[in-house]
């Protein structure tokens, strides 16, 4: 078994069939620590990317999940589900006819209008918290009602394929997108812009902001401790600007003082003899430490 870091991160690739937290709790395991946290959820029937943070990784989770995502799906045109996916109940379907008339033409045109930055509804089914409770925990207990819509930026809207059959229309896309963008509401609102409705049939995430699929694990070999870790260093090196600081800067952040400005108002990752030490943010004429990783004594 490979020895590993009590700080840093991890990408797995999530298999279908498991929660997010799922895979939280085999990383705990395997990692032999309770601190660990993940990067954007993906839902059971999704595979891919699933980010995990452990030790000091878990607070720099919240500042990796703002960058875009990039993801591989595939549309089923012609029948409306109510969690907008594969998962849920089937609430409408569409004739042969009304799916026979709808042309390549249609569809790209209707899937183009998504593109840029745009108002999107979530998905009622998902884990978006409505006066304090999960939005698809509400769904299921049997309440009705929609999420208010929100602005994203959907960056890349690619049609790689589509297939017709006598009952409807599979359409496989690449997607990459702002976070906080629901894919399965892109086939929701595929659908319903042609009239015949649609859903999600399968996701898979191929990237997080820098992290992708090179080198991701499978969730067999992070059961079996077959893996290899990324530093908090190494990762807020791929992900903020980099500020490398003096012995006596050093030394005022570990005592959480402000330091003379950095040259971005960025996020940047405040770096010392190879390490991390703080994440800064200019305010008010200063770098302030938003968090303080280490310090150099």
């Amino acid at each position: 078994m490979t020895i590993q870091a009590t700080d840093g991160f991890l990408v797995v690739d999530k298999e279908p069939g498991m929660t997010s937290h799922d895979v939280v709790a085999i990383a705990r395991r395997a990692l032999g620590t309770r601190k660990v946290g993940h990067a954007g959820t993906l839902d059971p029937m999704a595979t891919g990317v699933l980010v995990l943070g452990f030790g000091n990784g878990t607070r720099l989770l919240q500042y990796i999940t703002d960058g875009d995502k990039t993801y591989s799906a595939t549309i089923v045109l012609g029948q409306s589900t109510v969690s907008d996916d594969k998962e849920g109940a089937v609430i409408a379907t569409a004739s042969k006819e009304q799916v026979d008339v709808i042309s390549n033409d249609q569809i790209a045109t209707a899937l183009g209008a998504m593109k840029g930055t745009i108002f999107q509804r979530p998905s009622s089914v998902s884990a978006i918290k409505v006066d304090g409770e999960r939005a698809h925990a509400r769904v299921r207990a049997g309440e009705e009602f929609e999420l208010p819509a929100r602005t994203v930026t959907i960056s890349q809207l690619d049609i790689l394929g589509i297939r017709k059959s006598e009952s409807s229309i599979e359409v496989d896309v690449e997607v990459t997108c702002s976070a906080g963008t629901f894919i399965r509401a892109i086939a929701r609102d595929c659908g319903d812009s042609l009239g015949i409705g649609g859903h999600l049939s399968a996701l898979r995430r191929t990237r997080v902001a820098r992290f992708d699929l090179n080198g991701g694990v499978t969730i067999n070999q992070l059961k079996e401790g077959e893996f290899v870790t990324l530093s908090v260093t190494d990762v807020a090196e791929l992900t903020f600007p980099i500020r490398q600081v003096s012995e006596e800067e050093a030394m005022d952040l570990s005592f959480g003082r402000i330091l003379a400005p950095c040259f971005n108002d960025d996020v940047t990752a405040a770096i010392g003899h190879g390490e991390l030490l703080a994440l800064l943010k200019n305010s008010e004429g200063h770098a302030r430490p938003i968090a303080v990783f280490a310090a150099k004594n």
